[in-house]
Parts: C-alpha cells; structure tokens; sequence
C-alpha cells in the first residue's frame, strides 16, 4: 500500500510541477502582450490626473445609510468568514469543522459547499422593505467573494448562482427589489484578492494519514474554480500575473455593464496598482457620465486614499475627524458571513457609529448577517426594528447633512483607521451635523442624568458672531429650557427621553458657523483618568502601540492584537491622583501557553505567565502583583513580552490598577 500511495503522490507532483511551469509560461508569453483593457468614451482616461475632476454624486452625500448583503456560499457552513480559504488550512476551526462535517477537502472541497446554497428562504423585496424603513438609502450586494463564485448572470464564468445552487440572479433580484423601494444600488467585487488567496486550495496535509494529498484545488478538471497554480512569489493581495488582471477586467466589466450599478465596491485599494484596475474605474465613470450630461452620478469606491478621486472606504474603522471630501465605513452588525458562534452587535453601536460617521463626512455600510438560507435571525430583525424607531425620529439630523465646524466634543477620541469601531460613548460625547447656517443638530451620545448638558463649542466668546434664538428636541413636544452663555450652550432636558442611545437636539439661528469651538473646547488628553472609585482602566482606544501591534475587536469589544513580534509593546500615560499602591490585572485571550508578560510603572516591574485560555475571543484576568506608585501627577504603564524566546501570541483587552491603599 505504501508503495501505491508514494507512486501516486509522485504522479500527481508531476502533474501539479507541469500545470505550474504551463502557467508561468503563459504568463511570460503575456508580459509583452497588451491587454486589452476598453473603456466607454467619455471625459476620463486610466489615469489618477484624469480622476481628480471626479466629484461625489450629492445623492450619496444625502444617503448617509447603506445596508450590504454579504452573503453567498460560504455562509453555508454557518462558521464565519473566509471558510473557502481556511477549510483548506490543516489546524484551522474551519479546516476542522469541514473535515467533521462534510469530509476531506481532498475531495470534498468547497466545490461541494455550492451546490449546498439554496437561499430556499430569501425574499429580498420582504428584507429591502425593512432595510428601507431601518433607514438605508442604498444598498449592496455582493458581486463575488475571493471564492471566485459569482451572484450575477455571468456568460463568461459557469461558476455562477443562474447555474448552481438557489438558481437565481442574486445580483438581479436584489436590484429590482432596491429599485423598487426607491433605494440606490451598489455591488460589491471582492474577485482582485481571489487569484492568490486561493491558492490553499492546491495544498494537502503536511501531517496525518493525508498528508501529502492534494487537495482538491489541485484538480485540473477545477482550475475554473480554484484558479490555476501561482507562480513563486505571486503572493500578494493582488496578483501581478497579467492573465488574472486580464479576467479580472472582463469579468467586472461584465458586471458593471450588465447592471450599471450606482455603486461600485472594491474590497482593497485599486485593482493590481496600474493600469488595470485605473481602466476598470474609468471605464465605470464614462458610461454613466453619458448618462448625465458628462458628470458622472456613480460611485467608486476602494481602500486607498483617494482625495476625492474615488470615495475612501474603511473596513470596520471611522476616520479620527472631518474629512474634506465624502468617505465610507464598512461594517457588520456579526461576522462577515454568518456565523453560529458571534453575537451580535447592539443598536446603540450601529446608531453611535452611524452619527460618528456622519458628523465626520462619512458614511456607514453595514452587513446585515443573512443565514444561508437568505433568512434574518430574530435578533437582526430586531435590530432592524430598533433602527428603524430611532431613524422616524432622528432621520433629519442625518440625511442630507453635512459637518459642522468640527465634528463633536467630548471624552471619546477616535485614533482613526480600519479595525477601530469600538467606543464606549457616553452623555458626555457630543456629534455635530448642519443644514445651512441657521440648523444645527447636536447628538447627546446617551440620556444626560444630571438633567443638563452644556455644549461648550457653542460658548459666548469674543469674536463669536453665532446666534442662537431656539433649541428643541427631536421627537419631543415639550418647551426646553436653555441658557447662552461664555461657558457654552447649557440645555435642560424634558423629564422623558424620546428615543434610546442618542438624541438630537435641534439649535436654529443665525450665522452657527460663526463660533470658535477650538477655542472653546480644549484639546482632549490621551492620559488616562481615574474613575469615580479611584480605578484606572488601561484600554485599547488610549493606548500608544510600538511596533506592529495593532487594534482589533474580538468577542464585541476592542482589543490590542497581532502580538507576533516579541520586540513589540504597548504604554499608557496615566494621571495618578492620589499615589498609593495598586493592584495590576490584565485581561488576556490566547491560544497558547507559556508567554510571559512584563508590566512597568514607576521603575517597578511585575511579571506574570498567561495561561491558554482556548480562543482569541475567551478573555481572562490575569493578576500581575501589587505596585506602589509614590508620586502624584502623569505616570507611563508600559506592558511588553517577559522573554523573546519563549514568546507566544496574546490578545490584550485591558490593564487594571485598582487601589489598594493610599499615601
């Protein structure tokens, strides 16, 4: 049997070494080749110089809220995002789970997931109607996953939903079900990523009875699927083999010229970084600038600073204040793809992210997770609900805004960047939206308790030529009682609140763009304070992080992940006020056992071992010891790996001093 088995390895080595040489060979012949790249004739040309007379359609300015349906088979196994790619890692929960499930990927790969997506469930005039009275002004489907499975009626791809599993147009129905509710539509295309982040699929095992067996990516009879083999060193996000970037052309184009969406999403910066993905874009503005009298309504948008050229996307992050040209956050109230074991997000998150967003230029796109069958689970739906109380009331300190001087007040500070959507808000944060120079609105980020709030970037100051000559509350009745004065605007609120998570007040007058907030609101420390019990919580949002160490959420709140680098460390400026002894717990997540970690303050170490506490998301306390600080007044906590030799990945939630007695 062994020697069967090795003969049969060998063969099929063989096999795979002579598509990988066909390959790169093809790709040499194509280098010198030009591609054939058209675009509709029209103002712009495949050039950033030729972007830059690009603007931003005033109906996505206005719309502020899309909804994004990110879904397709990989929502089948009910175990998250990426599965088509992780299924194919040995050691991965998701290898594990297919190989219980549905068996080895040698040859029950993910070919076998399609036919498994019937979307028997989905009704999307039913769920576009609630997107719409949750508040959505346009919404997005996904085109294609890295899966290199398309929604769309394709004729240059079998692999596609009219051929196989729910047998349907997904890109079409969604469309007709957006258009008619009267909502602008987008499409998503996640297919540049797919050439390479594919490439799992051709591997095998390296231990265990299997190993050395090729998966079955490495199927020949399958390369329309998984793709052909990469050439060494094609590993990037985007490959540089120029028969990828070519089908990568076609098949977008295809997808843009059969459903001419007002919206198109590229899940990375711009497709291969040259003349490809600039043509793809081009060629998107053009055809619908000869719908609009050389100005183009549509809108590109990608994960590369654009200024203005396109619309800056960030993924589950918000920018840290007013941008001058419209952007965009992508976000889930789940995983990307459904996922049994996530919860989900509360709606005071979704509304707080929302008026983050918009009081900074942006707009939100937010995944409402579809179960594979295309239903909402109860908890989405409700959701949806809440939003939709909350918009009936707030809706026009929303939609059709725009910034106001600066974008709030108040203890939260968003650093700014992808990965960073976390922020426990309070009544004490404030967000600004304006109509004109006589509206203003202010969102109180929670219910005031002390029965006031005072908003001091609208304080009486020299110079100030604002007025203000009325303050009322939206989706309440009553007379509100307010006082204009040199510390700010101070408004007693009514004895009921209107609605959860944050109200709006409405401020008319005259000239509201002539105050001095910058002057009236001093710029927020990063030092970190003690709270009413004396306690210091150390968390990711104060944070200064040294070296690649980076800020993520797992289990619904922040953390400070990707700790590979046993050189990198994390440090905290705290006011220490009064000094005293404090007891230092961290909380820690790990799959590991056996890192060490060193907190310092004050010229004091502790040092103590993180135990495996089972997953990413399971976070536990771990108590460091007892440190004595002796002076008062700003104090730098510093938390770094204990030994670079036996270092192993943590995920860090929190330091806590909590005093133990005073001096």
């Amino acid at each position: 049997m062994k020697s069967v088995r090795t003969g049969r390895l060998r063969m099929v080595g063989l096999l795979a070494v002579c598509l990988l040489l066909a390959g790169g060979l093809w790709a040499a012949q194509q280098v010198d080749k030009k591609l054939n790249l058209p675009i509709a004739p029209g103002p712009f040309q495949p050039e950033f110089e030729s972007f830059t007379q690009y603007q931003c359609p005033e109906w996505f300015r206005d719309a502020k809220l899309g909804m994004w349906a990110h879904w397709g088979p990989q929502a089948v196994p009910m175990m998250g995002d990426w599965y088509a790619r992780h299924m194919y890692v040995q050691g991965h929960p998701q290898y594990q789970h297919h190989l219980e499930t549905y068996g080895h990927p040698s040859t029950n790969g993910y070919k076998d997931i399609i036919p498994l997506w019937k979307a028997e469930k989905w009704d999307p005039e039913r769920l576009m109607a609630l997107y719409k009275k949750a508040g959505a002004r346009y919404f997005v489907s996904m085109g294609s996953h890295h899966d290199n499975f398309y929604l769309w009626n394709s004729q240059l791809h079998k692999w596609n939903a009219v051929n196989m599993g729910p047998k349907r147009d997904v890109v079409g129905d969604w469309q007709k079900a957006a258009k008619k509710n009267g909502l602008y539509f987008g499409v998503s295309e996640h297919l540049g990523a797919s050439f390479t982040w594919f490439q799992d699929s051709h591997k095998s095992d390296k231990t265990g009875p299997q190993a050395g067996v090729p998966y079955d990516g490495a199927d020949p009879k399958y390369q329309d699927l998984y793709h052909f083999p990469a050439e060494p060193g094609d590993k990037a996000w985007y490959s540089n083999n120029p028969r990828w970037q070519q089908q990568w052309f076609d098949r977008i184009k295809e997808l843009v010229d059969m459903y001419h969406p007002d919206l198109l999403y590229t899940d990375g910066g711009v497709p291969f970084g040259n003349e490809v993905g600039r043509s793809l874009i081009a060629h998107f503005y053009n055809a619908d600038a000869q719908k609009h009298g050389g100005k183009p309504q549509v809108v590109y948008t990608c994960k590369q600073e654009s200024k203005g050229m396109w619309i800056d996307d960030l993924e589950r992050g918000v920018m840290p204040g007013i941008r001058p040209t419209p952007w965009q956050t992508d976000t889930s109230i789940g995983d990307w793809y459904y996922n049994k074991n996530w919860k989900y997000r509360g709606t005071d998150w979704v509304i707080h992210m929302l008026v983050d967003i918009v009081s900074k230029n942006g707009n939100l796109l937010i995944n409402v997770v579809q179960r594979p069958d295309g239903s909402l689970d109860p908890e989405a739906e409700q959701i949806l609900a809440q939003m939709a109380d909350w918009i009936a009331i707030n809706g026009e300190a929303i939609y059709g805004t725009r910034p106001w001087l600066v974008h709030g007040e108040g203890p939260v500070r968003a650093k700014g960047g992808n990965f960073k959507e976390d922020f426990a808000y309070t009544a004490k944060d404030v967000r600004f939206t304006t109509k004109g120079d006589g509206t203003l609105y202010a969102f109180v980020m929670g219910w005031p308790e002390n029965g006031q709030v005072t908003i001091r970037s609208l304080a009486k100051l020299p110079g100030v030529t604002g007025k203000i000559t009325g303050v009322t509350l939206l989706g309440s009745s009553g007379e509100l009682k307010w006082n204009h004065e040199t510390n700010g605007l101070t408004i007693q609120r009514p004895g009921q609140k209107p609605c959860d998570y944050a109200v709006a007040f409405k401020i008319v007058g005259e000239d509201l763009r002539g105050f001095k907030p910058e002057l009236a609101v001093p710029t927020p420390s990063a030092i970190v304070q003690p709270d009413a019990s004396g306690k210091y919580t150390l968390a990711p949002d104060t944070t200064e992080l040294h070296g690649n160490l980076k800020e993520e959420t797992q289990g619904g709140r922040p953390n400070i992940g990707f700790w590979d680098n046993p050189k990198d460390w994390a440090s905290w400026k705290v006011n220490v006020q009064p000094p005293g002894k404090f007891k230092v717990i961290a909380g820690c997540a790990t799959v590991h056992s056996g890192a060490s970690l060193v907190v310092e303050a004050a010229g004091q170490k502790l040092t103590g071992k993180v135990p495996a506490t089972g997953a990413w998301d399971k976070f536990e306390e771990l108590t460091l010891g007892t440190i004595e600080i002796k002076q008062a007044g700003e104090q730098t906590v510093s938390i770094r790996p204990g030994d670079a030799q036996t270092w192993k990945a943590i995920n860090l939630r929190s330091i806590v001093l909590t005093p133990e007695s005073r001096s």
